[in-house]
C-alpha cells in the first residue's frame, strides 16, 4: 500500500511539474526573487554555507511540490522565511546532526573562517558573526530577521508563529547576551 501511495505521489508531483515547465518563467522569477533570502536565512541559523546549501535546496523543491498560490509579495516572503525556520528545524533534529562530532565541527569552524577571509568580512564583523552564532536558535533567527531583512516585530511574529511581544522579549535577551559574550571575549562592539 505504501508503494502504491508513492506512486501516486510521484504522479501528483509529475503533473505539477509538467503544468509548472509551461509557466517555468513563473517558478524561476519566485526563485529568482527568494533565493538570496532563504539562504541568507539558512546560513544565519545553521552556520555552515554546506548545510544552508542544502536547507536552500529543501525549501525549493517544498515550493516546487507544493505550488503555493500566494496572495501577495508579504506572503509569498514569509512563506519561504517560515518553510526555512521549519527546515532548519527538522535538519538540526536529525539524527545525523545529533552524532556529528567536536571533531566535524572544529573543522566546521576553520572552512567558515576561511570563507569569511575570502568575503573580505572585516576582523570586527567576523568576531560579531561568530557570537551570534554562539546564541540559541530562537535568538539568532529573531537576530537575523530585525537586522539582515529589515522585518518589523510585526512581521517576525508571524513567521515565527510568536507573538509581537514575544519577539521584543527575544530581541532584548538577544541583545543582553551578545553584549555578555562579547565582553567575556574582552571586545566592547557597541551592541
Amino acid at each position: 500500500m505504501g508503494s502504491m501511495h508513492r506512486e501516486k505521489g510521484k504522479k501528483e508531483t509529475n503533473k505539477k511539474l509538467e503544468k509548472e515547465s509551461s509557466s517555468g518563467t513563473l517558478v524561476e522569477e519566485v526563485i529568482r526573487r527568494n533565493s538570496e533570502t532563504v539562504y541568507r536565512l539558512a546560513y544565519a541559523l545553521v552556520r555552515t554555507r554546506a548545510d544552508a546549501d542544502d536547507i536552500y535546496q529543501e525549501v525549493f523543491l517544498r515550493y516546487v511540490r507544493k505550488a503555493p498560490a500566494f496572495d501577495s509579495g508579504e506572503h509569498e516572503k514569509a512563506w519561504f522565511m517560515r518553510v526555512t525556520i521549519n527546515c532548519c528545524k527538522n535538519m538540526w533534529k536529525s539524527p545525523w546532526m545529533q552524532r556529528r562530532s567536536a571533531l566535524e565541527n572544529d573543522a566546521l569552524e576553520r572552512e567558515v573562517s576561511q570563507e569569511e577571509a575570502v568575503y573580505g568580512i572585516t576582523e570586527e564583523d567576523s568576531l560579531l558573526i561568530e557570537t551570534v552564532k554562539q546564541l540559541p536558535e530562537k535568538y539568532r533567527a529573531v537576530i537575523h530577521l530585525f537586522y539582515y531583512e529589515e522585518l518589523s516585530v510585526e512581521e517576525i511574529g508571524k513567521i515565527t508563529n510568536s507573538k509581537a511581544s514575544t519577539v521584543r522579549t527575544r530581541l532584548t535577551r538577544a541583545r543582553r547576551q551578545l553584549k555578555s559574550l562579547l565582553r567575556e571575549k574582552g571586545e566592547d562592539l557597541d551592541v
